[in-house]
């Protein structure tokens, strides 16, 4: 599986942005998917999540109300829809895979087997 995420940029305090990943393989559907991120100097930070059906999301409580995660399976798109950012969600940001992770450890790195590369979010006036 190959992943690649694109959309982030430079942002005002306020404003929004939204990331894709878009998976490679006719399985993508068959996947949870997962957005973490990671500012300099800091672990990656789980940020949120959604089974592969859609119909289950998983967020952290940092960005519980301004980020909406979704996906699009017909076309192999993860979405991750970002308002009212903050200085504090500036990081790299990276879509990740998981194969076979139960919904409770959806939140931890070691739940995905593929990541893509990071796209930069910077948050600042």
């Amino acid at each position: 599986v190959q992943l690649q995420a694109s959309g982030g940029g430079l942002v005002q305090p306020g404003g929004s942005l939204r990331l894709s990943c878009a998976g490679s393989g006719r399985t993508f559907r068959r996947y949870d998917m997962g957005w973490f991120r990671q500012a300099p100097g800091k672990e990656r930070e789980f940020v949120s999540a959604i089974r592969k059906n859609g119909a289950t999301t998983v967020y952290a409580d940092s960005v519980k109300g301004r980020f909406t995660i979704s996906r699009d399976n017909a076309e192999n798109t993860v979405y991750l829809q970002m308002n009212n950012l903050q200085p504090e969600d500036t990081a790299v940001y990276y879509c990740a895979v998981s194969t076979g992770a139960i919904l409770s450890t959806l939140r931890r790195p070691s739940a995905y087997d593929y990541w893509g590369k990071g796209t930069q979010v910077t948050v600042s006036s």
